[in-house]
């Protein structure tokens, strides 16, 4: 471990090294030359300027869960927010100061003791600034928007190491740009998100049907959603022989009991679970499936639409996880032209996803989700940042709105300092 002025670097061979470099995919195995562990925006931004100086790639982490391993630059410096963890709740206000490395875990515990919340994602152990820069889906978003939709304020270290705020009225042009632009403009190290009473209670239900009856089921899970109200969010997972519908819901006022009524007349399932729970427990049930040792590979789509013809190639699938879960209601509701984020007319967010631990099987895994993902991909309408694989950001942005996030990245990071993301290029 060596020290700058400001800036406090683990290199190969110290203790913390190995761990710090660690993310959520196990796929994931790169060296740094360094890992800037910032403190305080103050080493953040000494950290871009050291890796400017001396010439090296910079990669941010905060989770560490997208899928491609981006946070981990080969070689170059990794600027880990992760001790940068700290969130302050005003209750009065209903607002919260989220430092940028906090995970979504600390900003529920310290909202919920209140009974307040913001959209969030659905594992704890997610990074705040990774979701929310790049949308922000979660089991609020039908009822409050998505994450970004959610904040107020950004604290950002630049490109050239200085330190801006973009809000409303302060770098609007930025602000727009950070609600769902990604990682491309600078180094978010302070969020404040607006907060909602929500309460503390949610309700989980699942109805697991044979394929024999699947199609049925999703047709009539599909043309329910059309009239669901706001606090449900409905999913649904299709995985071999097997297809589970339900919903999530969180919030009062209303009842699920009518809702829960009208999924048992689907059809006779061959299970049923309803399981009320803490709003926390509801946010961390997925945590211990989503733990860090597992090799993974995913491939998005958005449906705007969910046509007989989509069911049935949804339903010719090869054994693996493939979900579905509702957009609708509050998000779509904010004017296109508000944030960067695109895509709100989407009905149904898509995702098959694979997880393995022995490498020689990486091949036929990432073979099976990719031939699966292409034949539902003519029924698609674009894609979620966050869930990109590979792909560019075209898939998540309109040719207008791309356009305009190239003028901006441009203006903030001309020399694309900050690329190891879902990079939209400079001009």
């Amino acid at each position: 471990m060596t020290a700058t002025d400001t800036l406090t670097l683990l290199h190969p061979g110290d203790t913390g090294y190995d761990e710090a470099r660690t993310v959520w995919n196990a796929m994931v195995d790169r060296y740094p030359a360094a890992i800037a562990r910032c403190r305080s925006t103050a080493e953040v931004a000494a950290a871009v300027r050291y890796a400017r100086a001396n010439e090296l790639e910079i990669a941010v982490r905060c989770g560490g869960h997208n899928i491609a391993g981006l946070a981990v630059p080969e070689g170059g410096l990794m600027i880990d927010l992760t001790p940068m963890a700290e969130v302050d709740v005003d209750p009065d206000a209903k607002v919260a100061r989220v430092q940028g490395g906090a995970l979504l875990g600390e900003l529920d515990r310290a909202a919920q003791k209140y009974g307040l919340a913001t959209t969030a994602g659905n594992v704890s152990h997610t990074g705040v600034g990774g979701l929310t820069l790049g949308g922000g889906m979660g089991w609020l978003a039908r009822q409050y928007g998505l994450a970004c939709d959610n904040v107020l304020s950004y604290e950002l270290v630049t490109a050239d190491g200085d330190v801006v705020t973009a809000s409303a009225t302060e770098n609007p042009q930025l602000f727009w740009g950070l609600r769902g632009g990604g990682g491309n403009f600078g180094i978010v190290t302070e969020f404040v998100f607006r907060l909602h009473q929500i309460g503390t209670r949610a309700l989980v239900a699942d109805f697991t049907y044979p394929t024999a009856e699947a199609f049925e089921i999703l047709q009539a899970w599909r043309d329910l959603n059309a009239t669901a109200p706001r606090q449900a969010t409905f999913t649904a997972s299709i995985n071999g022989d097997r297809v589970t519908v339900g919903f999530v819901w969180v919030g009062a006022p209303g009842n699920p009991d009518a809702l829960l009524d009208a999924f048992r007349a689907m059809g006779n399932a061959t299970s049923e679970s309803v399981e009320e729970m803490s709003y926390l427990t509801l946010q961390t049930r997925d945590d211990n499936v989503q733990g860090h040792r597992f090799r993974r590979y995913w491939k998005g789509h958005y449906f705007k639409s969910l046509p007989d013809e989509a069911i049935r190639a949804l339903l010719r699938n090869p054994g693996i996880g493939a979900s579905l879960q509702a957009y609708g209601g509050a998000i779509s509701e904010v004017p296109d032209e508000d944030a960067a984020f695109s895509h709100r007319d989407t009905l149904f967010e898509f995702v098959t996803a694979t997880r393995w631990e022995d490498a020689k099987d990486d091949d036929e895994r990432i073979a099976t989700i990719r031939a699966y993902a292409a034949t539902i991909d003519q029924y698609a309408g674009g894609a979620y940042l966050n869930t990109l694989n590979g792909e560019t950001v075209n898939r998540a942005f309109p040719p207008a709105k791309l356009a305009r996030l190239t003028m901006l990245k441009t203006i903030w990071d001309q020399a694309n300092i900050f690329h190891l993301n879902q990079n939209i290029k400079p001009a």
